[in-house]
């Protein structure tokens, strides 16, 4: 999961970063990237992605959000960097906007870092390759990537195969959407006080995953979104994934509010779609079955 020492992953003032092409900041500094035998990770989502490419072997340290058994150095946001320095680790993980300052003191206390910023879902998966190469698993992060892209082109296909969702040409209309797009609109919340419409690789989800996403553009920040906005959208299905929260966040919580929706409403863990991880894959995968039915 996202970590709960920072409540509001996306806020509306987080600064913007210089993108390349594919949709990522990726940052790797020091002579020891590309050979480095101890890790440490203070990025959940680089934890679950080292994880996963089979190098949870050369990570000898994590945050207190990372379900990795070894050694905790703090928070995401707040690392204990006397305990940092007593692992005495080759390369540190960090990613996300949000621990750039962390970044940045990590260098200025000359360690060698690893950094990644990926909004994209392409980027997300790119961003395997950047880690496995970081820590001097080339073969492994480019394997897992590779694997990343199958999972999603194989969804892809399934859900092109099984044709478009419900009718809804007369509220499309009305919600200024393609009469002729017949798949279900899909409102995604990550936050919920205030209720914040997710974005970054979610809009990129959800189109994946065979639904239509109106509230923010693949690759913009999660922003905070109205009542009027979410009712006037009439979305087909509510996927509620708030950060922190893992799948215990509560269903009623919409018709608590008073809004007005005859949506499903699907509580899923936030890795599934707040994770720049493996977990992304899981997690469209996840929609696509609740969008369309097992496949």
């Amino acid at each position: 999961m996202e970590p709960p020492d920072a409540p509001n992953p996306h806020p509306p003032d987080a600064p913007a970063t210089d993108r390349g092409a594919a949709g990522t900041t990726a940052e790797v500094v020091g002579e020891s990237a590309g050979t480095a035998e101890r890790v440490a990770s203070l990025a959940p989502s680089a934890t679950a992605t080292l994880s996963a490419m089979g190098a949870g072997d050369a990570v000898v340290g994590v945050t207190t959000h990372c379900p990795l058994d070894r050694p905790r150095v703090g928070g995401w946001l707040n690392p204990e960097y006397d305990r940092l320095a007593d692992l005495a680790p080759d390369l540190v993980c960090t990613a996300d906007p949000l621990q750039a300052d962390v970044r940045d003191e990590l260098r200025e206390r000359g360690y060698d870092v690893c950094h990644v910023e990926p909004d994209r879902i392409d980027a997300v998966i790119e961003s395997f390759a950047t880690l496995g190469g970081a820590v001097g698993r080339p073969d492994a992060g480019a394997r897992l990537a590779a694997a990343a892209r199958d999972r999603l082109a194989a969804v892809r296909e399934r859900v092109s195969a099984t044709g478009a969702g419900p009718n809804r040409s007369r509220e499309s209309n009305a919600a200024g959407f393609d009469a002729d797009d017949s798949r279900p609109v899909v409102y995604c919340e990550e936050w919920g006080d205030p209720p914040m419409a997710a974005g970054n690789w979610v809009p990129d989800a959800v189109a994946a995953a065979g639904g239509r996403y109106p509230f923010r553009d693949p690759g913009d920040r999660s922003r905070a979104v109205s009542r009027e906005r979410v009712e006037r959208a009439d979305p087909d299905h509510v996927v509620v994934h708030h950060c922190g929260h893992g799948d215990g966040a509560d269903p009623s919580l919409l018709a608590d509010r008073g809004w007005d929706l005859d949506a499903a409403v699907h509580v899923l863990d936030d890795d599934l779609l707040n994770q720049p991880s493996p977990a992304l894959l899981d997690g469209v995968e996840r929609l696509a079955r609740l969008l369309h039915g097992e496949q």
